[in-house]
């Protein structure tokens, strides 16, 4: 009977989430190349785990050693990406992240011994910097659209875990060889390696479909029309709700905290903050505000089917669309049109 190790049927559901991404758009995979990338790397991964442990193959491990570090850095650049109002690209830094890869290639070469411990810190370093992208909550995901803004902080947390975790089990694995010399080496990788590629890959599709494409004449935003100031804020979130009820941008499905700041010219953290201390809510549920109120509009003025009521107000995803409008009316749209129905009725 052919032995088929565990990690690679793991590497067919990573290829299956490709696919489909693939599918989600026009550009295909071109069009989030970052998380594109990302899932392509954590498929690899798991066929090398598998060719290791499934078959002894050791020698794949210094090609492990490289493609684990590259799926750190590209880990954090995706969701950095997903952060930035204009593309990271654009930015000479960006490129200094190829620097650990490289590293680890160098040290495979002249100074194998550190590598380990290399990796263990690559690894708390893009923890730690997720770990900062997620203190800055929804929000700070100023490129992810706001009706899959939730689900792709939900994807930057466990990325943020899953990669802190990752050098945890690298220590583990360290303390195993010199305290056990590895008995329990290949369990903690076997299991460990699996559970947190598929998780890992399916945190990248969920927060690349929240994605949207950087736009092409992107400029840092002049204007400073929000300052701390109480009255500064109040301008802001004045300037915001204007613009809102004139241009009825709630109802453009695409629409993120980024797009949102270059309409008013100011930076987005400006608007975000405005939003936040003026109102109380994220900006996606003040968004979500607007786009419920236009539902309701809708459901008491046609006889649409609610899906085309959904897309209409702005709204891509049905469960979320769901979760609001109950958060916000109390009830269900359907319940909703049924008793406003009934009270024009009588």
């Amino acid at each position: 009977m052919i032995f088929i190790p565990l990690p690679f049927v793991e590497t067919l559901f990573l290829l299956t989430m490709l696919l489909q991404m693939h599918r989600r758009s026009e550009d295909g995979l071109r069009e989030h190349p970052l998380f594109a990338l990302l899932i392509a790397a954590y498929a690899l991964q798991s066929v090398l785990i598998g060719l290791r442990w499934g078959y002894g193959i050791s020698a794949v491990l210094p090609l492990q050693a490289v493609l684990a570090t590259a799926i750190a850095t590209l880990a954090f650049l995706s969701f950095y990406d997903l952060a930035s109002e204009g593309s990271i690209f654009r930015k000479w830094t960006t490129w200094l992240h190829c620097l650990p890869a490289a590293t680890v290639v160098l040290l495979r070469i002249v100074w194998p011994e550190p590598v380990g411990l290399f990796i263990i810190l690559v690894f708390l370093g893009y923890g730690a910097g997720l770990t900062g992208l997620c203190l800055a909550g929804p929000d700070g995901l100023v490129s992810s659209r706001l009706d899959g803004a939730l689900r792709s902080y939900r994807s930057l947390q466990l990325t943020a875990a899953a990669v802190l975790m990752s050098a945890v089990a690298d220590i583990a694995i360290s303390l195993d060889f010199s305290w056990s010399d590895g008995s329990h080496a290949g369990e903690v990788v076997a299991v460990g390696n699996v559970l947190a590629l598929l998780a890992l890959g399916a945190a990248a599709s969920v927060a690349s479909s929240g994605a949207t494409v950087h736009d092409r004449d992107e400029t840092e935003p002049t204007s400073a029309i929000a300052g701390s100031a109480p009255e500064d804020l109040a301008a802001t979130a004045a300037a915001v709700d204007a613009l809102m009820q004139a241009k009825a941008l709630y109802r453009d499905t695409e629409l993120n905290l980024g797009r949102l700041a270059r309409k008013l010219n100011c930076p987005a953290r400006s608007v975000s903050i405005a939003i936040n201390r003026v109102h109380g809510v994220s900006v996606s549920q003040y968004v979500n505000n607007f786009r419920i109120a236009e539902a309701c509009r809708l459901l008491s003025e046609t006889d649409a089917p609610v899906t085309s009521i959904m897309f209409d107000a702005g709204f891509l995803s049905k469960s979320n669309f769901n979760r609001e409008f109950l958060r916000i009316t109390g009830t269900s749209p359907t319940l909703w049109r049924s008793k406003n129905h009934a009270a024009l009725m009588a």
